[in-house]
C-alpha cells in the first residue's frame, strides 16, 4: 500500500509516477499531461515538487525520469511523508 505525504497531492502525484515509471523513458511535461489527461501546466507544477523531493530526476531542461524513490513508493515500500524537500 502507497504511503503519500501530506505534500502530495493525489491522484495527479501518482499518476505522472506510473507514467514514468511504465514508459522507463525520460518523458516532457507535455507527453506526460497528454497521457494522464492533464494540462501540461499542472504536469510541470507537480513535477517540481516531485524533484524535490526526490521521486524524480530532472534529467536535464524540460525532461524527467522516475528516481529509485519514486519506483519504491510506486511499490509501496516507501512512506514519502518522511521525506524531506531539498529547499527545507
Amino acid at each position: 500500500m502507497r504511503s503519500p505525504g501530506e505534500w502530495m497531492q493525489l491522484p495527479i502525484d501518482d499518476r505522472i509516477l506510473e507514467a514514468l515509471e511504465s514508459s522507463g523513458m525520460v518523458l516532457s511535461p507535455a507527453v506526460i499531461a497528454e497521457n494522464i489527461d492533464k494540462s501540461r501546466h499542472e504536469v510541470n507544477r507537480r513535477l517540481s515538487v516531485l524533484v524535490r523531493y526526490g521521486l524524480v530526476i530532472r534529467v536535464k531542461r524540460g525532461y524527467y525520469e522516475i528516481a529509485d524513490p519514486g519506483r519504491e513508493y510506486l511499490e509501496g515500500e516507501l512512506d514519502t511523508s518522511e521525506l524531506d524537500s531539498d529547499e527545507e
